[in-house]
């Protein structure tokens, strides 16, 4: 019976993340939450040029926070950041060019933007959903490169910066949120899941379900709501640190009876590869 209960928990969960589940959910939100000030404050979006990543920089730029927009396109970038300025007023919106699949790539900026800026709040966004095979340039395969190396390289490059600030944040994947949580306490850091939101990403890499979908997938700002809700809201510091939110709610990691769990000295085998490979990168990074 495991596989029938799994299978009611992955129907229950896919309806959860639809528009009519963020609309249900959100009846039980305090408004008060996110109508906040935070002028004063800095905040790094990755992957903010389009979908959840611009609606995200576009509604902390509404509150008054510095945003600093971390996008591979300089042209879409760009355009991107128009918008925000014209749309909130808000002239503290400042560009960076990176391309997260590149590693060396990544520690040059973040030396960079360490001597030049401060930091309260990263946000990691930026991702990618490459269906087919394809190898970076450092030869590295294009999702674990963008999803898992570069959130790490770029993490850890900036702890420095964010162990300088009171209430500082970070958002990224589940085990290196989980492992951070736990090494750097003064540091809040949290995941989420943005439901299924109809933004470019799946649409290009999922055009199937995006077909069957299009009716009942979440808005970009939907998809975002709960990304600014951690960046923003005191109530999200008030939670343990190191945990998975959707809708604004903690929730478990794994479905119920499901062998996703990983074991420990795994998820500890991760974190030393992926230090390993950065360090690497590092090395051979110019000027640094």
């Amino acid at each position: 019976m495991s596989w029938y209960r799994n299978a009611v928990w992955f129907v229950k969960g896919l309806r959860e993340y639809t528009r009519s589940g963020y609309e249900s959910a959100s009846k039980h939100f305090n408004p008060a939450d996110v109508e906040v000030n935070v002028a004063g404050r800095s905040f790094l979006v990755t992957g903010a040029n389009s979908g959840i990543g611009k609606a995200t920089a576009k509604e902390i730029a509404r509150r008054g926070g510095t945003v600093h927009l971390v996008c591979r396109s300089k042209e879409r970038a760009e355009v991107a950041k128009g918008e925000i300025v014209t749309e909130t007023g808000n002239p503290n919106i400042f560009l960076h060019i990176v391309d997260i699949s590149n590693p060396k790539e990544i520690w040059k900026f973040a030396e960079k933007f360490k001597n030049e800026h401060k930091l309260n709040v990263l946000i990691n966004n930026a991702g990618c959903m490459v269906n087919n095979r394809e190898l970076t340039e450092d030869g590295l395969e294009k999702n674990f490169a963008t999803n898992t190396l570069g959130t790490y390289i770029l993490t850890t490059a900036l702890l420095p910066l964010l162990e300088k600030e009171a209430d500082a944040r970070v958002r990224q994947q589940v085990v290196l949120t989980e492992q951070w949580a736990k090494a750097h306490r003064n540091i809040h850091f949290s995941v989420m899941h943005p439901g299924w939101a109809d933004t470019p990403a799946v649409r290009s890499s999922m055009p199937d379900f995006y077909q069957k979908m299009k009716n009942n997938l979440r808005t970009e700002a939907q998809g975002a709501d709960t990304v600014v809700w951690l960046a923003v809201s005191t109530e999200a510091t008030k939670l343990p640190s190191g945990l998975f939110f959707q809708d604004r709610q903690p929730v478990p990691t794994h479905l119920p009876l499901a062998s996703t769990h990983s074991p420990s000295e795994d998820e500890e085998k991760l974190m030393e590869m992926l230090e390993e490979f950065s360090q690497k990168f590092k090395s051979t990074s110019p000027g640094t």
